[in-house]
């Protein structure tokens, strides 16, 4: 065959001489594409730039604007990064250098933890790499020859990396004098390497395991130019700012200690208001949109978790002990004494939907490596609830919680996104089971009218979920609320009700959360909002700040009424510049500062003065308490 045809995106043909490339097929179009061209899809997989077509394949070019080119770059920026590792230290062995959302990673077995200083030395080597224009080659090899390849060249972890794979063939992919196992595609040379930027060094063990060994992690970002990663790098720098370790210490809200336990939160005053202030906003919610308030025991029988499939399933993750030579699990969720609420009488069709919610508190074995401040801790609430009710009511339930979701967020202010997870491969319950409930979702999710996602095999052991991830200020997502839905617990927990024709049925199980994990959610909160809490949150409101000791009787009174009204309020009557005792309520993030002066005094007012410097009128502290309350009435 001298000629072969080849389909376009639109539908169109396009005819090429045979053994074309996807390279030939964009300057056969033009010599733009050429040049912009980076990759391509050859029926609908993701190929290198120099394939070779077959006679009929669907083709589509990949430039810097298609949405899978980010990974592309990022996927061939970190093996330009590990090249350069190798140039400057040919002792390190390498490992494994994903792209991720922010960027890529590469991990490296050296001798000696890396220094900033050695990031500069490696960013530096990479530039001079990219210069170099290095074709970037594919190949592949049995695996046999894979191994012997990389046992020759001290790679181990390759070769482990081989030897678990277990296929007869593997890719390899040469730049210069490096090679690496990888599946691609990459980028055709490294000169498409423009803009890059090496973040952060931290410690990763091989493969997650705590018993292997310790490697040193390095991250970094690219993107298609310069004005991208700028922009990025900006982000990273206020992220820096936001922080909510940083800011958690500084606003004295919450601490750890080793003495305590690792991932085990200490809330301090003002972080446990802010808790507080959340739980009653979620109780106030809940009880609104018929919700009723239960609570569940901190341990529950070992027989109980092995029924719910949790000790299979899920054990690696809970706590186990005994008492009186019972054993017990730990919880990690609540479900369980929501179903024994539920079956502690006879059921009607009349009493469904029953909403069962509870601030839960749960623990999880979270590896060490993996705890990161409130984000990820192994003791947490969550605002858990379970509803039950009959398969004909579940699509309105489903789209009451996500009306709820909706709701909410629009209150934190918070956009965001969902996505369907189906049946992980470690699951229990039937087939048709799980067909009825992650057609449930979907159907909820269709009509909604609201853009999502699937991703697959990323359910719940038990049955499929919507995940909800927020979109903050700096527009990074995170994973807070979720909507599971159940039809295998009920069963194995023999759950039923009486339908109208007298007959037992079994009810469906919805397991959702608005919030998520209490802590989670205020360290995105601190993050979000930069410790600048909006008034009905922010755990101290106000604080009253004299110019004088002359004013702290006048002071001490109005600091008292606010009080005794509900204001959240503090004070300041050391005997120290006014200005001083601003600058440290601003630092504190307090929404108004409250200056008494001798002006005030006589007139019976304060003065207030927003955290951001802006002077509001003066008023008597009866209409201050009158604004406060309307700024938390209307979740300002």
């Amino acid at each position: 065959m001298n000629e072969i045809k080849v389909t376009l995106p639109d539908g169109s043909q396009r005819p090429l001489p045979a053994g074309s490339s996807i390279f030939d097929l964009a300057a056969s179009i033009g010599a733009g594409l050429a040049k912009a061209a980076i990759a391509g899809k050859i029926d609908g997989n993701l190929v290198d730039l120099n394939t070779k077509l077959a006679d009929g394949a669907k083709v589509e070019i990949i430039t810097e604007k298609s949405p899978e080119a980010l990974e592309i770059i990022r996927h061939s920026t970190s093996h330009l990064m590990a090249q350069a590792v190798k140039a400057l230290f040919p002792q390190a062995k390498v490992t494994i250098g994903p792209a991720i959302e922010t960027g890529f990673y590469y991990d490296f077995d050296v001798d000696h933890p890396f220094t900033p200083e050695d990031l500069e030395k490696i960013e530096a080597k990479m530039r001079e790499l990219a210069k170099a224009d290095l074709k970037i080659e594919r190949s592949e090899l049995s695996s046999a020859e894979a191994i012997e390849l990389f046992k020759k060249m001290g790679e181990d972890y390759k070769v482990e990396l081989i030897e678990d794979l277990g296929a007869d063939h593997v890719s390899l992919y040469t730049q210069g004098d490096f090679a690496d196992l990888c599946r691609g595609p990459h980028l055709p040379k490294t000169s498409y390497c423009k803009a890059f930027k090496l973040t952060s060094i931290a410690g990763a063990y091989w493969r997650g395991d705590e018993k292997r060994a310790m490697l040193q992690r390095v991250y970094g970002t690219a993107f298609a130019d310069k004005k991208e990663l700028d922009a990025y790098l900006e982000r990273i720098e206020e992220a820096k700012k936001r922080d909510h370790r940083k800011l958690g210490k500084e606003l004295d809200l919450f601490s750890f200690n080793d003495e305590v336990g690792a991932g085990l939160v200490i809330w301090h005053p003002k972080g446990a208001m802010l808790r507080t202030i959340l739980e009653d906003f979620e109780r106030k919610e809940h009880l609104k949109r018929g919700y009723d308030i239960v609570q569940g025991p901190q341990i529950l029988k070992t027989e109980l978790w092995q029924r719910s499939g949790h000790y299979e399933n899920y054990r690696e993750n809970m706590y186990f002990t005994t008492v009186d030579e019972q054993g017990y699990g730990v919880k990690p969720m609540n479900c369980l004494a929501h179903m024994m609420i539920y079956r502690s009488q006879l059921r009607s069709y009349r009493d469904l939907p029953l909403r069962y919610f509870e601030l839960g508190t749960v623990h999880r074995h979270e590896r060490a490596g993996v705890l990161h401040g409130l984000l990820r801790v192994r003791g947490f609430t969550q605002d858990d609830a379970h509803i039950l009710c009959t398969p004909e009511q579940l699509d309105a339930e489903i789209k009451g919680v996500i009306q709820f979701v909706t709701e909410v967020m629009g209150i934190f202010g918070f956009e965001f996104e969902m996505e369907l997870s189906t049946r992980p491969e470690k699951s229990i319950g039937s087939d048709d089971a799980w067909e009825l409930a992650t057609s449930a979702l979907l159907n909820a999710l269709k009509d909604s009218g609201r853009p999502y996602e699937i991703n697959e095999g990323d359910g719940a052991f038990y049955g499929p979920k919507i995940d909800i991830k927020l979109r903050d200020a700096l527009d990074r997502r995170w994973q807070c609320a979720t909507i599971q839905c159940d039809f295998t617990l009920p069963e194995r927990f023999d759950l039923t009700y009486v339908d109208a024709d007298g007959e037992k049925k079994r009810p469906v199980m919805v397991h959702r959360v608005i919030l998520g994990a209490i802590e989670r959610f205020i360290g995105v909160l601190i993050e979000h909002f930069a410790g600048n809490f909006p008034t009905w949150l922010a755990p101290v409101q106000a604080t009253v700040l004299t110019v004088t000791d002359n004013q702290i009787p006048y002071a001490q009174a109005a600091f008292d009424k606010l009080r005794a009204a509900g204001v959240r309020v503090q004070k300041d009557f050391r005997n120290e510049k006014l200005g001083f005792k601003i600058r440290e309520a601003q630092l504190q993030k307090i929404p108004y500062m409250l200056v008494v002066g001798d002006k005030e005094v006589e007139g019976g007012l304060l003065a207030p003065r927003f955290r951001d410097g802006k002077n509001l009128e003066a008023m008597t502290p009866e209409q201050f308490i009158a604004f406060i309350e309307n700024e938390v009435k209307t979740y300002k």
